[in-house]
């Protein structure tokens, strides 16, 4: 009986299958062929050897790793930026949607979309150096044309720490609101429109028709969203992290995360085991984390969770 099932199923939808195979064919080449070369985490690489061929040395390389002054420096930096990321992310994403939702005028709304979307499609080598036009010692436009006329000392951005994790965390969302914002005004406008004429006609303002329907509306969204942003809480946007702030080797210490220190390890040191470490402690503990949250959230609301 099952096998009629399964044979009948695959009558039905093989068009849809075909359609996916290409995505499927992509994710399987990219995600999982590549998870072979995680047993370099377990060896001391030689190129003689190879992947499968190497010394086998246990767990030398997470030793390594986690002794490493550096060690703490990018699992601070690589959490507190994701879960500011994460939590400022959720409240301006949903409430530019809302605004966008709200604008009566079509064009207005193209618009604002467009305006809003368009640093998303920069490329991050643009974006440093927008940054840098606007950070610069002795070009900048903060130095030149604001703080000197003013009477101002000019501030050294690219040399003093205090000012780039808010500096980061304004070019993350300069950059990717655009984008965030999509799925949460696709849901906005699927929301059944009857429901704020009644909370109209019994007098609710805006915000109350926001707090009382249209958060309770997107929350299966927010919270799938919610879940997959908390398993990448261990990763971090590369060019973010290495290519905005030039690479400055004073502000390393506010700028470095795990992204970055691999790519910094695998430069300086050709480790390519302890590079491979760091990235199998990436996923683990995402995967964990993926996990442990949809967990929580089944606890608290079984029929919104992922699995």
């Amino acid at each position: 009986m099952k096998k009629k099932n399964l044979s009948s199923r695959l009558k039905k939808y093989w068009p849809f299958y075909i359609m996916a195979l290409p995505g499927l064919i992509y994710f399987f080449i990219n995600c999982y062929i590549p998870m072979s070369g995680l047993i370099l985490a377990f060896e001391k690489y030689s190129v003689s050897g190879g992947i499968f061929g190497s010394k086998k040395i246990g767990l030398q390389n997470f030793k390594f790793l986690f002794s490493n002054a550096d060690a703490w420096i990018m699992t601070r930096n690589t959490l507190l930026y994701n879960l500011t990321f994460i939590v400022l992310g959720l409240v301006i994403s949903i409430m530019t949607a809302f605004l966008l939702h709200e604008l009566k005028s079509s064009l207005s709304r193209k618009v604002y979309q467009t305006v809003i979307l368009f640093p998303s499609l920069l490329s991050v080598i643009i974006v440093s150096y927008l940054v840098n036009a606007i950070l610069a010692g002795d070009t900048g436009f903060i130095n030149n044309h604001i703080l000197i006329p003013l009477g101002l000392e000019p501030v050294s951005f690219y040399s003093e720490k205090k000012w780039w994790p808010f500096i980061l965390t304004f070019v993350h969302f300069w950059q990717m609101t655009g984008t965030s914002c999509i799925l949460y005004l696709a849901n906005i406008s699927a929301i059944d429109t009857s429901l704020y004429e009644a909370a109209s006609i019994d007098g609710a303002g805006r915000w109350q028709s926001f707090t009382k329907i249209t958060i309770p509306c997107i929350v299966p969204t927010i919270i799938t969203l919610t879940i997959l942003a908390v398993g990448k809480i261990f990763n971090s946007d590369f060019g973010l992290f290495y290519q905005v702030p030039m690479n400055s080797g004073a502000i390393i210490d506010v700028t470095q995360t795990i992204d970055t220190y691999v790519y910094r390890g695998l430069l300086n040191t050709s480790n390519l085991g302890m590079t491979a470490a760091a990235g199998f402690y990436q996923s683990v503990v995402g995967f964990c984390l993926v996990f442990f949250t949809n967990m929580l959230v089944k606890k608290i609301s079984k029929e919104n969770a992922m699995f």
